[in-house]
């Protein structure tokens, strides 16, 4: 055991042999021999092994443990299961094996069987939280019943009958169980007695998290529209800690839901069971102006008052009824606000909430008002003027932030941006003054102005200024510099680079984000969108391998996460795991990911090493099968993950996310039907007795082709659905989704041509079933669907020439379409050859069989039928095309080496040495980052230029 502590599988092994010599039947050492093989990669003998141990029904403690650990290890939690059923059912009052079967039923999700086994636990030991294990089971059961009015009738109410039983016994003793207690009524719908059980004694256990017993109280009173208590309640909770935001909403929302209802209190009695309630505006506003005072008291000032006061102040407007109450003027509490907290980093996120209530005839004045009392100092008269310590530099970044926010530098010319973007950078390289003693893993203080001024010069490339891409960059990478860890520079950048095409420097900065757990999920979609896409086939292989592999370890996680809060009587977090793990399981990005992988895979292993049938087989995939689950897809991507200070009209909407989800559907939907095409050509060539049309049913082949004509049908559905999406022409803002691949699908022919060769797996599918005598009419029809197939496929060629960056007047302009389009020409290319082999295979039988007979009958007459000829030519034509495409990518990376970026003159010489630094590595990157790619896609296509040689007939 030691052995395999450290790793040292080996020797374990030996160890293990030794001993079972002399011992045959020690079981523990054979489970221990059977792990070693199984982290050794043996994993058949392993199980042998296992196996014979597990037949013997072993019920030492040594042995069950050991082939526990085993079968984890194995991913096959299901058979842990039987052996503490064997276990138990040997030794039936071992209160140890009996919980560990409770938990082998929990790995596996087996509810009924954990309800069945909490009870048995409780029958030996009577103790409370195996019982409530069995009524926690009850709950799981009525979560995962797909019968809504089965979890309503059968299983909550059992579970409430089992849970009040303790209850009139007096048996209640921890506040899990009353935890318990209130999710079941909760569940219910049993408001009122959940608030009874929450108000009353049980009540009283409520006490590991705060205010937990005010919160459920809160939550039951919104559910019974008991406005008085709520109000009374957020009321109260705000004299003891007015900094508490929840509250003031809750207390704003009830006051409001009071007078709509012209509540009055009763004449004798309290006003409500939490005491006195506020029911109209004149002592909502009486309240905060109180808060206020009482504020001001205070040795540390709290943020919270100030904003109710701007929130109630919104809300009145919102009414048409502000101006009787003399709240004040919104521009000068705002004002105000900032000149006691304008230091401090949540300034501008609490003002930013409110900035609508300012005309926007005010925003100049506003910004030169808070200017006015930040204090900062000019060195001579026309310089300009800085902060002299941290807090000045804080409440000066505030107002620049705020000047973004408030639309005043999308206002301005391309001139003043640019000034701007100077002043910033200035500010910036000055403010690293203050952060000279930050750690790498720290931030600078000045980091923001940095970030700011990119977004100006991104709104100069957008409007159409070719330098700022290249000025973005270069600013970024020398912020990176300064402050290695900065998330924001490093998101930025793998945008920026991705829009250039550039994929080589992302993927070294996303690995530097270090990405955790759930991540992969949330951002991982900025790196698998375009690994492939730009042609990077091995950086793509591994992204999509990271992605997977968070996705697939997330299943075994969860369970883990469930056991432990059984365990610890965690029970309102076991419905929250599930929902999480059912959150990944319908992850858009998952499906993607899958899809991807797959499609990738076959693009790199089938026709080189393996065929593709081999390929399909060891994916284990079938053209019937549908894995995704399309009407639960969730879109889990942070589409806010970038910072950014845009006004509403420019920012990322809703809409937006509405938008970039269905496309991201529609286009998942072309890519998975294209796999699922491609999986169906190995099924067909099977050789068939032609015209013996019994024969083929049996055969099960000509069901195969109606898959295959099915699935055409739906991917042309799905092409035509995209093609009307796209007629939106959407833009989404730059920072915000980035938009499929769809278009340049569509746009280059790749669609066309895709589409067009499975409907010729078709025509040859039915050549093959006629026979070639009486098929003049179809082998024509295979004869220009070859033809116009290499003219489609020579249009797509011409849609990649073109220089990938070319220098125009001292610029850098790149032609990332160019990349996209040349990875979308190799997997058209890919599919026309397995499909061109499935004709392959068809073929050859024809022309031997005719071989056959020529000897027979000492003919050299005997004609060829003309397929053969039109098969031949197009091999023949496939083979120069991919030739010349094969010599334009190596004139591609000629260019790319000999091209002298360095010598660029760039034409702002306003550029500082630093600068010019960080410029010469930002275009060395993209540079050797598109010779990398084209490196690749040349790669592939030689060795499909091997296959097109092997397919002459």
């Amino acid at each position: 055991a030691d052995y395999l502590d450290n790793g040292n599988n080996k020797m374990a092994i030996q160890q293990a042999d030794k001993l079972l010599k002399k011992h045959k039947d020690l079981h523990c050492a054979k489970v221990l021999k059977a792990i070693g093989l199984q982290r050794t990669g043996k994993q058949d003998e392993a199980y042998a092994l296992a196996q014979e141990v597990a037949a013997l029904e072993p019920t030492d403690d040594n042995s069950l443990q050991a082939l526990t650990i085993l079968y984890r290890e194995m991913h096959r939690p299901e058979l842990v299961t039987k052996l503490y059923e064997a276990a138990v059912k040997k030794v039936p009052n071992s209160e140890e094996y009996h919980s560990h079967l409770f938990m082998a039923y929990a790995r596996v999700g087996e509810y009924k069987k954990m309800q069945q086994a909490g009870m048995a636990l409780y029958k030996i030991v009577p103790k409370n939280p195996y019982y409530f294990w069995s009524v926690m089971s009850l709950i799981m059961q009525s979560i995962s019943a797909q019968d809504e009015n089965l979890s309503k009738t059968m299983f909550l109410p059992l579970a409430e009958r089992m849970v009040e039983k303790m209850v009139k016994e007096d048996k209640i003793e921890a506040e899990a169980e009353v935890e318990l207690y209130y999710m079941i009524l909760e569940r219910l719908e049993k408001y009122k007695e959940a608030l009874d059980v929450v108000r009353g004694k049980l009540g009283e256990k409520l006490t590991s998290e705060l205010q937990s017993r005010e919160n459920k109280c809160m939550a039951m009173y919104k559910k019974l529209c008991r406005w008085p208590e709520c109000n009374a309640l957020s009321r109260r909770l705000l004299l003891k800690n007015s900094d508490d935001w929840q509250f003031y909403i809750t207390y704003f929302d009830s006051v409001f839901q009071l007078i709509d209802e012209s509540w009055t209190p009763p004449p004798e009695d309290e006003h409500s069971l939490e005491g006195e309630v506020h029911y109209s505006i004149e002592q909502a506003v009486k309240f905060i102006e109180e808060r206020i005072t009482e504020e001001s008291k205070n040795a540390r000032p709290l943020r919270g008052p100030y904003l109710a006061k701007l929130e109630l102040i919104r809300r009145l407007r919102y009414r048409g009824c502000n101006d009787e109450y003399k709240l004040g003027d919104p521009e000068e509490l705002m004002f105000q606000y900032f000149r006691k907290f304008g230091d401090k980093p949540c300034c501008f996120t609490d003002l930013k909430v409110f900035v609508d209530l300012l005309p926007s005839s005010q925003y100049t004045k506003f910004i030169s008002q808070l200017l006015e009392v930040i204090p900062l100092s000019a060195a001579a008269e026309n310089e300009i003027a800085l902060p002299a310590d941290i807090k000045a530099l804080q409440q000066h970044l505030c107002v620049v932030q705020l000047s973004r926010l408030l639309g005043i530098y999308h206002a301005m010319d391309k001139k003043e941006k640019l000034i701007v973007v100077q002043e910033l950078m200035l500010r910036y390289r000055h403010g690293l003054e203050f952060g000279k003693s930050c750690l790498k893993t720290e931030l600078q203080f000045s980091d923001y102005y940095c970030l700011l001024a990119v977004h100006l010069l991104l709104d100069l490339w957008l409007e159409g200024e070719e330098t700022a891409v290249w000025q973005c960059l270069t600013l970024l990478e020398e912020g990176l510099s300064h402050s290695p860890s900065n998330a924001q520079f490093k998101l930025l950048l793998i945008r920026i680079y991705c829009r250039l095409g550039a994929f080589e420097p992302v993927a070294e900065l996303y690995s530097s984000l270090d990405a955790k757990h759930i991540q992969h999920d949330t951002i991982g979609y900025l790196l698998t969108r375009y690994a492939e896409a730009l042609g990077h086939y091995t950086a793509a292989s591994q992204s999509c391998n990271f992605a997977l592999r968070f996705f697939h370890s997330n299943q075994k996680d969860t369970s883990e996460y469930i056991i432990q809060a059984y365990k610890y009587g965690a029970f309102e977090k076991i419905p929250e795991f599930i929902a999480f793990r059912n959150r990944l399981n319908s992850s858009l990005h998952f499906a993607q990911v899958r899809t991807e992988r797959m499609l990738l895979d076959l693009l790199l292993e089938a026709n080189i090493s393996t065929s593709l049938e081999e390929s399909i087989k060891s994916m284990s995939l079938s053209p019937e099968e549908d894995d995704i689950p399309w009407k639960d897809l969730r879109d889990n991507r942070d589409l806010t993950v970038l910072f950014n200070w845009d006004p509403k009209d420019r920012d990322i909407s809703e809409e937006h996310k509405k938008l970039s989800l269905e496309e991201e559907t529609m286009w998942l939907r072309i890519r998975s039907l294209t796999l699922r095409l491609v999986s169906g050509l190995p099924t067909l060539s099977h050789t068939i007795q032609p015209k013996n049309s019994e024969k083929t049913a049996e055969n099960g082949v000509s069901s195969k082709i109606d898959t295959i004509r099915s699935l055409l049908q739906q991917l042309e559905a799905a092409v035509d659905s995209g093609k009307k999406f796209l007629e939106q022409k959407i833009q989404y803002p730059v920072l915000g989704p980035p938009p499929t691949r769809m278009a340049g699908f569509f746009s280059n022919g790749s669609c066309q041509c895709q589409t067009s060769l499975f409907y010729l797996v078709s025509d040859i599918y039915e050549l093959d079933t006629n026979g070639l005598e009486d098929s003049a009419e179809i082998q024509e029809r295979i004869g220009n669907s070859f033809k116009s197939l290499v003219e489609r496929l020579t249009d797509l060629f011409n849609k990649c020439k073109g220089d990938l960056i070319e220098v125009r007047d001292g610029t850098l302009k790149t032609h990332p379409n160019l990349l996209e389009n040349l990875v979308f020409f190799v997997e058209t290319i890919s599919i026309a050859l397995w499909v061109s082999s499935y004709c392959d295979s068809v073929l050859r039988p024809f022309k031997s069989n005719l071989q056959k007979k020529k000897k027979k009958k000492k003919e050299s007459s005997v004609a060829m039928p003309p397929v053969f000829t039109h098969f031949l030519d197009y091999v023949t034509e496939l083979q120069t095309l991919t030739s010349n495409v094969i010599d334009h990518i190596k004139g591609l990376e000629l260019i790319l080496t000999a091209l002298k970026l360095e010598e660029l003159s760039l034409k702002d010489t306003l550029l500082l040495q630093e600068e010019k630094k960080f410029t010469k590595t930002v275009q060395g990157k993209v540079q050797s980052s598109y010779h990398h790619s084209v490196q690749e896609i040349g790669e592939l296509l030689k060795k499909r230029l091997d296959t097109i040689k092997k397919l002459k007939i």
